[in-house]
């Protein structure tokens, strides 16, 4: 397993790899679309078992992706 953000690690085992928050099986993918589906931050807290700073986690190492994109324009 290995930490690679505050409250995300990834491991081989869980979920093929993909980023979870850590401590859980919560993919941050399943967090992010749940709030781009309308979700609020309480009802992801509740149906997921996850604290307002899990889920502002995810929302933040997103957010870092998203900023390191590079998209070449032809």
């Amino acid at each position: 397993m290995a930490k690679i953000a505050p409250h995300i690690t990834v491991n081989e085992k869980v979920r093929f790899g993909k980023p979870v928050i850590a401590g859980t099986r919560v993919p941050v993918n399943l967090v992010v679309g749940k709030i781009a589906g309308g979700m609020t931050v309480d009802e992801i807290m509740g149906e997921y078992d996850l604290t307002k700073g899990q889920v502002l986690a995810a929302l933040r190492y997103a957010a870092d992706l998203v900023s390191q994109e590079e998209i070449a324009l032809r």
